[in-house]
């Protein structure tokens, strides 16, 4: 796959879509700054679920064409994944564009604003639909399937 720009791989998670799309989820707080606000391009789509703590998720945007509906819903069934909602039914995730994404004077790390949102009510991903992803994790990569799966034993 042919990426837009460069970026450290060590801060993120990444997914293939289908389609050709790429997903950037942060690790930390501080990555999710670097994230959204020194790394994220103004029209890139930017994901975060309702209320509750969880990843700076992002669908890199491509110069010609927009996502279609499903890309937008697994962007967001992603990051209800990579969150405190993970284990939910069905959550509420905001997305908008980047540009729309702001971090207040003086904020801790992971803290935005954002303006222009819209809502998706997404399932979050399964540990089971996560590992079908081309999951991109350096040093970890084969270590992700059995983290996922076994996230799901009781």
């Amino acid at each position: 796959m042919h990426l837009p720009r460069e970026y450290d791989h060590q801060r993120v998670i990444e997914y293939d879509l289908p389609g050709n799309w790429r997903v950037v989820v942060g690790k930390t707080a501080r990555d999710n700054d670097w994230l959204s606000i020194k790394f994220a391009q103004p029209q890139d789509w930017w994901f975060h679920v309702q209320s509750l703590p969880g990843s700076h998720t992002l669908l890199l945007a491509r110069e010609t064409l927009d996502p279609d509906r499903d890309t937008l819903y697994l962007a967001a069934k992603l990051a209800a994944y990579h969150s405190k909602a993970r284990s939910a039914g069905v959550v509420p995730v905001s997305y908008t564009r980047a540009a729309y994404v702001t971090k207040p004077k003086g904020a801790k790390d992971g803290t935005v604003k954002i303006r222009k949102e819209s809502v998706l009510k997404v399932r979050p991903t399964t540990p089971d639909e996560a590992a079908t992803m081309t999951v991109h994790y350096p040093k970890q990569r084969k270590q992700i399937s059995r983290h996922l799966h076994d996230q799901t034993k009781p």
